[in-house]
């Protein structure tokens, strides 16, 4: 595998052109630092993605409980206000 620089970016060759696919150190530690950014950028948003789908999912499960709870709670406000 051939890591050619492209700006301060490297960029992975998919290719091993019949020889061994191997990597060198300086490659391996330049994939480590990119993944390690990625994970840093998305950690977040993952962790946001990962809530509404639980979310999602407890909701979909008890759909007939979580609207009537929903009513009632809407209920209780507007017998409060009015």
């Amino acid at each position: 595998m051939k890591a050619a620089a492209h700006g301060n970016a490297p960029s992975w060759e998919t290719s091993c052109y019949g020889e061994g696919p191997e990597t060198t150190p300086m490659q391996l530690s330049a994939l480590g630092e990119h993944m390690a950014h990625c994970s840093r950028q998305h950690r977040r948003m993952a962790a946001l993605q990962c809530g509404a789908e639980s979310l999602h999912a407890f909701v979909l499960g008890r759909l007939v409980t979580t609207a009537a709870v929903v009513l009632a709670v809407l209920g209780g406000a507007w017998l409060i206000w009015h």
